[in-house]
């Protein structure tokens, strides 16, 4: 029975990777390369793509459409062996000075250290939303899934299905939420050795150059594409209860059910490694509105 229930276990954790290879995006429709001279690369027939880094540029790439709210999944591989200095980074931002941005970024480590996943909100122009937290596995061994839900209520960050933070609209206390800018989905690959490994204390080992990172099974099929001709979303009422009710739109209201809070609570305990909103010495004036409710 014992060795059932641990079948069962792994098959429920691995059922959001199978929906999301059974509906995967093509690199070569979805996605353009913006920069890198060459060292992004799209490959088996726009089922893959790589970015790489070098001691001369590293690259990146962003989605063709826009999107205003959407549930979004990607699985990346990141870079393998002594990736100090380097960051991956993963996230949806809007244009403009003032801009709204959902970020995971993976901030490379001396071989044997655990990678950092660094998370960030930011809204019209201000971030210091940051939470980090070490993985459960190794993401440099296999492609793992990173998902964004971003609806008009909630933003959920999630690592192979299981939620690892939630930051909750809560503009009735003040508390600017993103809502109103289409964003794009962004990738890549940089060296940030001043500051992402220990603070900036390690460098970038470029003898273990070239770095890379890889990405597949991109689905955005529940996002709100947003038409920047016509100022309309594909969703018909993306902010309205109405709208929600489409068959194939309850992502629009979905909220986190008793076992997906049972589960963030699990990362949040065992694998959170700095939260904002514990930071007394970072705001010594008080924390941020949305820490106190």
């Amino acid at each position: 029975m014992a060795s059932f229930k641990s079948a069962l276990s792994l098959l429920l954790l691995a059922l959001p990777l199978l929906v999301m290879v059974a509906s995967a995006g093509n690199f070569n429709q979805d996605f353009q390369i913006t920069w890198g001279d060459g060292r992004a690369k799209i490959l088996n027939n726009g089922q893959l793509l790589t970015l790489t880094l070098d001691k001369a540029s590293g690259s990146g790439f962003e989605s063709k459409n826009e999107y205003l709210f959407g549930k979004i999944d990607m699985q990346l591989k990141l870079v393998a062996g002594n990736s100090a200095g380097t960051v991956t980074a993963y996230y949806l931002r809007s244009e403009g000075s003032l801009w709204d941005e959902i970020d995971f970024e993976f901030l490379g480590n001396l071989s044997g250290d655990p990678y950092i996943l660094h998370t960030n909100v930011f809204t019209q122009g201000k971030g210091n939303r940051e939470q980090q937290f070490y993985l459960w596995f190794d993401p440099t061994a296999d492609f793992h899934a990173y998902s964004i839900l971003w609806n008009p209520q909630r933003i959920v960050f999630s690592v192979d299905g299981t939620p690892i933070r939630e930051f909750k609209n809560m503009e009735s206390i003040g508390v600017p939420f993103p809502k109103n800018q289409p964003m794009r989905l962004t990738s890549s690959l940089w060296n940030a050795d001043d500051w992402a490994t220990r603070g900036g204390l390690v460098k970038t080992d470029w003898s273990k150059a070239p770095f890379t990172a890889s990405y597949r099974n991109f689905n955005a099929d529940k996002a709100c594409i947003w038409s920047r001709t016509n100022k309309t979303s594909s969703c018909s009422s993306s902010s309205s209860s109405s709208s929600s009710k489409i068959p194939g739109n309850e992502w629009l209201t979905e909220d986190l059910d008793t076992t997906k809070q049972g589960r963030l609570r699990w990362v949040q305990k065992n694998y959170m490694i700095y939260n904002y909103c514990s930071d007394i010495k970072r705001f010594p004036q008080g924390l941020p509105t949305e820490c106190k409710s």
